[in-house]
């Protein structure tokens, strides 16, 4: 009966929140400096990009679902109710979080200048 929705019934809300951000964090940096002038490859940029989101997602799956998306969370979440849409919050700015930190390492790191 599920919808595809995304949640934790295992862990609580706070460590779901940093799993989230810590994999969305790794997800976009790894875009960041693959897709870079300086460090990338065009080449292999596709393969370590599929490669990083496959991975993350098997690491996630079992604690968060790996959403690593809010658009991927939300239509689920309003379709299932219930904790899925009470936990959204989490699936909303834990990314966004996430990919903020990675825009500022990626840029500390140099990967555009």
């Amino acid at each position: 009966m599920g919808f595809g929705q995304t949640d934790f019934p295992k862990i609580s809300a706070g460590a779901a929140f940093c799993v989230e951000t810590i994999i969305t964090f790794l997800f976009v940096f790894v875009i960041l400096m693959v897709t870079s002038e300086r460090f990338g490859n065009s080449q292999m940029a596709p393969v370590a990009i599929g490669l990083t989101l496959a991975f993350l997602i098997i690491v996630a799956l079992n604690l968060t679902g790996g959403s690593l998306n809010p658009a991927r969370s939300f239509g689920p979440a309003i379709f299932a109710g219930g904790t899925a849409l009470s936990h959204y919050w989490v699936y909303l700015i834990a990314p966004v979080v996430g990919a903020a930190i990675a825009a500022f390492v990626g840029r500390w790191m140099g990967s555009e200048d």
